[in-house]
Order: structure tokens, then C-alpha cells, then sequence
């Protein structure tokens, strides 16, 4: 029986090699398959990983109709044994009510990886309706840390280096130190942190900053 799996992590934790090395598997055996992925870091219709691994894939767009999409080709005689979803926290909740009905009717296996939260802490709505809906809720066992060393939970965004946590949810960014430029949008990155220190917003910017600031004057001098 064809099955929903939705595989999930922080940024950094390997949700796009995963999916590259899921496509391999299935295509090394012979099964014919169709990868997706949105707002990739490496542009419009491309799964990229961090570790340089690339491979094609259809973009999806807030028009794209996955039921409809597969439906097509099938009555066009291509084979389609399984579907790779990455980056599926930006998809649409009904989106993902398509890709379980291809799983249920037309019996194609859907293997998604997504974020859970936002940089807010809150749940996207793609990845809330593939908690709601999966077979198989899968998270990656391979840990991105926070730059204490703890498991990093939760993803954070910076403008210019300093953390926020307010604005529109979708902005495309990287984890990797942003450079301000003077009279310029702000620089927009990401970076995974442990819980307590996205509470305090306290980035691993922040905190070399606040481990050289000098030493308060003993009191009363």
C-alpha cells in the first residue's frame, strides 16, 4: 500500500540530501518518479543540498494542482511510481490534501521533507496539514546544533546579523552570516539554535560580541 511519509528537521539537518538519496534509491531499483521543491536556496526548479548535490525538479507554485498534475500524465501514458516533495512547509494546506489523495486513489508513494516551524516558532501551514495527514511522521536523526553544542529545535532569522522575529514568513535566506550593506535592504539569513537561546535571541554573533565586550569596572571604582 502506498503510503504518505513526511520527513522533518531544522534547517541544517539534512531534509534535501535526504530526499536526493530517496530519488536515487527508488530510481536505482527501476521506479520511475517526479521530484518537486519551492523557494530552493539554489533558484527556480532546482533540489539543492548543502553539500553540493543537485538534481532537477518541477517548481511548485501556489497554482500547481499535484492531483491534477498526475492525472495528466499518467493519461498520457508516462509512468509515475513515486513523488519527492521537498521544501513542502510552503506548500498550501490544500496542496497537500492533493498529494494524499494520489496517495489514497492512485496508490503513488509521496515522500515530503519540510520544516516544522517558522523563525516565530509557529507551525507553516503545509507542514501542519502533513502532521495531520501522514502515514508516517519521520524526524531526521541526523541533529543540526546550535552553536552551544545543544540540539538546535528551533530556526531564527536575522536581518543584518540581529535576530527578529516578526515579518512575513516566506523570505528566502541561507544559514550563513549576512554582511550589511549601507543603504541597502537588509541582509536576510538564517541560523539554528536551541531553544533557550531563541527565547533570549542570543546568535552565535551575539554571542562572540557579548564574550569580548570588556569587563565591567569592579563597583565603586
Amino acid at each position: 500500500m502506498a503510503e504518505l511519509h513526511f520527513f522533518t528537521g531544522t534547517m541544517d539537518s539534512g531534509k534535501s540530501t535526504l530526499a536526493l538519496q530517496t530519488n536515487h534509491n527508488h530510481a536505482a531499483r527501476g521506479l520511475v518518479g517526479r521530484i518537486f521543491t519551492t523557494l530552493d536556496r539554489a533558484g527556480e526548479s532546482i533540489l539543492s543540498s548543502r553539500l553540493g548535490l543537485t538534481h532537477s525538479a518541477v517548481e511548485v507554485t501556489p497554482e500547481l494542482d499535484f492531483w491534477r498534475y498526475v492525472v495528466d500524465a499518467l493519461t498520457r501514458g508516462e509512468r509515475i511510481d513515486y513523488l519527492v516533495c521537498d521544501e513542502a512547509q510552503f506548500y498550501a494546506a490544500e496542496q497537500v490534501n492533493q498529494l494524499a489523495k494520489v496517495v489514497d486513489e492512485l496508490q503513488i508513494d509521496v515522500f515530503a521533507f519540510g520544516i516544522l516551524t517558522d523563525f516565530r516558532t509557529d507551525l507553516f501551514p503545509g507542514s501542519r496539514r502533513l502532521v495531520e495527514l501522514a502515514d508516517r511522521m519521520n524526524v531526521l536523526q541526523v541533529e543540526a546544533l546550535c552553536w552551544c553544542g545543544k540540539r538546535a529545535t528551533h530556526n531564527a532569522r536575522t536581518e543584518d546579523g540581529v535576530m527578529v522575529v516578526e515579518g512575513e514568513v516566506i523570505v528566502v535566506g541561507d544559514v550563513e552570516d549576512a554582511v550589511a550593506t549601507p543603504g541597502h535592504p537588509p541582509e536576510v539569513a538564517y541560523e539554528v539554535l536551541c531553544r533557550q537561546h531563541h527565547r533570549r535571541r542570543l546568535t552565535a554573533a551575539r554571542a562572540r560580541a557579548v564574550s569580548l565586550a570588556p569587563e565591567p569596572l569592579p563597583f565603586g571604582l
